[in-house]
């Protein structure tokens, strides 16, 4: 029996996989509802490993306790790990498996869902409207038909979106290191001539050193006037201060968030009666031509099903000591 200690367990978290779990009698799963993180790691005496999520803290002291309690495995949840220690965790002779494709679609779909909504400020008409305040001013968006997408970051998710761009009848221009042979409608270009051109820019890169903070005053500065920005990938590709300068510029047309700078307090969690400790939110949400979410670009009955699916897959794979891929290195 493999017996994991589940960390910030959501209600549909346990649901997801529980219903999985039936295929995979030899896993034995605890949940728990704080996150992982030096306070909490503790907890893991006497399991065989751990599951993860985005905003937990696997960092070098929340190794060094899962080590010192005898953990060998780490499992995410999610694609991203620029939250653990990865070189901690190999110090340890700790695995680390993450999840890194689950439905590359509802990704793409949330950040289409975002840009729409900002660019004809559907947020504002909604709450006006139940107000019985039926004006149009303010309203006044754009057509994406005809116009320019750039998607920084072509892999799967990326690779979604530029084909929902296309759908639209968009010209799609794209900015990766890598190109990907299947989008054979899109022209890679230099950043500079991506920001230069895109009337559109979607974010659909991982969070490393060279990303980190890529939309800047500079890259900002760079823009077309009027664009409108999504960021459904990681919060710290765009450093907030800068951005909240471009919005006041009127730099922006519109911008949708789902992941954003200082969110990890937040993730997830009902803060409705707390003030909260950072005015980050509070001043991004102050822009009539903003719209944030609150990280669930993921958040699909068949995104969850392929996590839980693909993680217990992990936990087994480790148990049976194979190689599946998905392995943090």
């Amino acid at each position: 029996m493999l017996k994991i200690l589940f960390y910030d367990t959501k209600s549909y978290d346990e649901e997801s996989f529980e219903e999985k779990r039936k295929a995979y009698p030899q896993v034995q799963i605890d949940y728990l509802k704080p996150a992982l993180g030096p306070n909490t790691a503790r907890l893991a005496k006497g399991y065989d490993g751990v599951c993860a999520f985005v905003n937990c803290d696997v960092g070098t002291k929340t190794m060094e306790i899962l080590h010192e309690r005898g953990i060998r495995l780490i499992l995410m949840r999610c694609a991203g790990f620029n939250n653990v220690d990865i070189s901690m965790a190999k110090e340890c002779g700790i695995r680390v498996l993450r999840v890194p494709g689950y439905s590359p679609e509802a990704v793409a779909e949330h950040a289409m869902g975002l840009a729409l909504a900002a660019n004809r400020r559907i947020h504002k008409a909604y709450v006006r409207v139940r107000e019985n305040d039926f004006s149009l001013s303010g309203m006044l968006g754009f057509n994406f038909h005809e116009k320019t997408a750039g998607i920084v970051g072509t892999g799967r998710i990326g690779a979604a979106m530029a084909r929902l761009c296309h759908g639209f009848g968009m010209k799609v221009l794209a900015y990766d290191q890598y190109h990907n042979p299947a989008l054979d409608f899109v022209s890679y270009v230099t950043l500079e001539e991506l920001l230069s051109q895109s009337d559109l820019l979607s974010l659909h890169c991982p969070l490393t050193d060279e990303t980190y903070h890529l939309i800047n005053r500079e890259t900002i500065r760079r823009m077309k006037d009027g664009v409108v920005l999504v960021n459904t990938s990681r919060g710290g590709l765009v450093k907030t201060e800068d951005l909240i300068e471009g919005i006041r510029a009127r730099k922006f047309f519109a911008v949708g968030l789902d992941v954003y700078e200082e969110e990890k307090k937040n993730v997830y969690e009902d803060r409705s009666d707390e003030i909260l400790e950072s005015s980050v939110t509070a001043r991004l949400l102050s822009f009539p031509n903003v719209l944030i979410t609150s990280h669930q670009g993921f958040f699909t009955q068949e995104a969850l099903g392929a996590i839980s699916e693909t993680t217990l897959g992990n936990a087994m794979a480790f148990a049976r000591g194979e190689e599946t891929g998905n392995e943090v290195k």
